[in-house]
């Protein structure tokens, strides 16, 4: 099942009025989970799509925080629960949960606005660091060595080194996108892709062991006007790790070196 259908019955469901929303269903299956779980990045783009029907199109996406609460099951039906928290002049405030077997497994929340006058206009002080994409470096898909999921994307890592491989740095980056290309490349697209890569700290591993993301947050630059089967480049740092828990930033950017997004997670490390 590719990305664009999955994405499509969320919108149903949130394009649906409150009654609907509570007894509509929907399921993905197990080529898109990691270990036990849907891939993060697949459960939070879903939860934005459902969100999305329920805000005027003259707003765009400014932010957008992700809580993994617990396990969402591969083959198994859960609803999407959309709430409008507040609509203002310009901006809008929206909760949405996934919820499975009477559980929250999912909490994102989202902020979009429209755009407002101001003179105050910072440009952008980073740069893309990577260089051109080479696909004779992407990542090929081995089955019971890699999640699930990664069979649908495609990875061209330049930055850091390979899971588990004792490296010594913690910075990790690289070009992505999905593997059927898909007619728009939307928010959502982005929010999935952002989260196809490990953690940063998962490559300092001395043997195979588990990390968690716990918190997840975007904030997005600009609207993606991106050609269909364009890379993105994705670029992320270590700030801190300590006690179980590390904390890393990264930036999205366009093939042609404009950022797209900011990217902040916290991830639980049990190695």
């Amino acid at each position: 099942m590719h990305f664009e259908q999955l994405l499509l019955q969320a919108a149903k469901i949130g394009s649906s009025d409150n009654t609907e929303q509570l007894t509509s269903t929907m399921q993905f299956p197990e080529n898109w989970c990691q270990g036990r779980t849907a891939f993060g990045g697949l459960s939070a783009a879903l939860l934005y799509q459902a969100i999305r029907g329920k805000v005027s199109n003259d707003r765009r996406l400014l932010s957008l925080s992700t809580n993994f609460v617990g396990p969402l099951l591969a083959d198994t039906p859960f609803s999407l629960s959309v709430e409008i928290l507040r609509q203002g002049k310009s901006s809008t405030q929206v909760l949405a949960k996934a919820i499975q077997n009477e559980q929250v497994c999912v909490i994102v929340q989202a902020c979009f606005a429209k755009s407002r006058e101001s003179g105050v206009n910072v440009p952008v002080s980073k740069s893309l660091g990577l260089k051109q994409v080479d696909e004779r470096q992407t990542l090929p898909f081995i089955k019971g060595q890699m999640p699930e999921f990664f069979q649908h994307v495609d990875l061209c890592p330049q930055q850091g080194a390979m899971p588990f491989s004792s490296a010594e740095t913690s910075h990790l980056g690289g070009w992505m996108r999905f593997k059927h290309t898909p007619e728009q490349i939307t928010e959502a697209h982005v929010i999935a892709l952002t989260d196809a890569w490990p953690p940063t700290l998962l490559q300092m591993f001395k043997q195979p062991a588990p990390a968690s993301s716990m918190s997840w947050y975007l904030e997005f630059v600009q609207e993606p006007n991106l050609s269909p089967g364009e890379w993105l480049g994705f670029e992320a740092i270590t700030h801190h790790s300590k006690d179980g828990y590390g904390l890393e930033d990264g930036c999205i950017w366009s093939q042609s070196g404009e950022l797209i997004a900011l990217t902040r997670q916290t991830v639980a490390l049990f190695d």
